[in-house]
């Protein structure tokens, strides 16, 4: 794994207080221990929640002149087999190819018959399937994926995407993206009420309608075009609160600025007030355009009893989404967005029974439902009953 991410520690504390299991993590860029510059933030991070505490992990050193994940030589780690080969391990999870020490840490786990499991959660959503460039991606594809002995996929557009370059269903074993609910779904009264406090603080009138975008404010994610799209519609005047920061943190700010009843901007939220900062909203929004790998704020904002709104270029919209607690609409159409925003707060009595829904559909993407599937994963390409 290249560092510490939040989403994960919650499955690696888990998995290492399984009787069964004897678990390691090799971390291949940093292990948390200093701020970071995040290059979708724009901003150093240092997120306010423990995240090397309850398992046991390794930092291997990483030479790279330029390390990181932003390319592919930024995880160069010489010393990596040397140091996998001292633990022994009997099966290999790796998260992600497309770094040299990974990709490399794939081709010796084959060429020594260990068992290996992968990782990632890539879709095809907004990718086209013609062209040169997309056959010299599957050509290339169907290689570096004959590497692994079975992949752990995420949810149906990350399995549609395997399938798409050969990976037999055989190998395929489903492994959902997850995060911590309880985290974020307790102590829900205590945390309903900071909300409605907040609210308040924020001038936002008690009978308004909250529409919350959480997250990097760059092209992908287009939160000025959610802006502009509920400055268009008239049948019901929403408001919106973003919280985050980003490329387009200026243009948000001059947006926001020159409709101060409409919109409501929070600078970046650290992970302890996420929980608070979901509740702020009565639905969940992300506009997405592309890049989208999965969008685990969506399941976030379900833990904390939240309906949500994707756009069809998210990778969970296809796993998380149904009726019963939120919608997907064309990623284009601004005006579908807000249509559909309408439809599930219009009425009152549909937007709490989408709140209730949201809040049990949650527990489906729960961390121990990935541990749960891990560990049979790990077994099965291992020999281990």
């Amino acid at each position: 794994m290249s560092h510490p991410i939040q989403y994960y520690v919650p499955l690696y504390r888990k998995l290492a207080k399984r009787e069964e299991l004897e678990v390691r993590i090799f971390f291949t860029w940093h292990a948390g221990e200093r701020a970071m510059r995040d290059r979708g933030f724009e901003i150093p991070i240092a997120w306010d929640i423990p995240l090397t505490e309850g398992y046991d992990f390794e930092l291997v050193q990483n030479v790279s002149a330029d390390p990181g994940t932003h390319r592919f030589s930024g995880l160069r780690n010489p010393s990596l087999a040397a140091r996998l080969s001292a633990w022994k391990p009997d099966v290999l999870h790796v998260t992600g190819w497309a770094w040299r020490s990974h990709l490399e840490t794939l081709i010796e786990a084959r060429r020594r018959g260990l068992p290996s499991l992968f990782r990632g959660d890539s879709h095809l959503l907004d990718s086209p399937r013609s062209g040169p460039r997309w056959w010299a991606k599957w050509v290339w594809l169907r290689w570096v994926y004959s590497l692994p002995t079975a992949f752990l996929f995420v949810g149906q557009a990350n399995r549609s995407y395997y399938r798409a370059f050969g990976v037999a269903e055989p190998r395929l074993r489903y492994c959902p993206h997850s995060i911590d609910v309880a985290r974020f779904a307790e102590p829900a009264e205590r945390l309903e009420r900071e909300a409605a406090e907040w609210r308040r603080e924020l001038g936002i009138p008690e009978n308004s309608k909250v529409l919350l975008f959480a997250g990097k404010f760059e092209r992908k994610k287009q939160p000025t075009m959610l802006m502009r799209a509920l400055l268009d519609e008239t049948k019901q005047q929403f408001v919106l609160v973003l919280a985050g920061a980003g490329e387009l943190g200026d243009e948000v700010h001059e947006l926001a600025a020159a409709f101060p009843s409409r919109f409501r901007v929070l600078p970046f939220q650290n992970q302890s007030r996420m929980p608070v900062v979901y509740r702020l909203g009565d639905i969940f929004v992300l506009p997405s355009a592309f890049g989208e790998s999965w969008g685990l704020a969506a399941n976030e904002a379900l833990a904390c009893s939240r309906p949500v709104l994707l756009s069809d270029r998210v990778g969970c919209a296809a796993d998380v989404v149904d009726p019963s607690c939120g919608e997907v609409f064309a990623w284009e159409s601004g005006r579908a967005m807000v249509e559909a925003a309408q439809r599930m707060t219009g009425d009152a009595v549909r937007l709490m029974a989408l709140s209730h829904a949201a809040g049990r559909k949650a527990w489906a993407f729960d961390v121990s439902r990935t541990e749960d599937a891990t560990v049979e994963a790990a077994c099965a390409v291992g020999g281990r009953r």
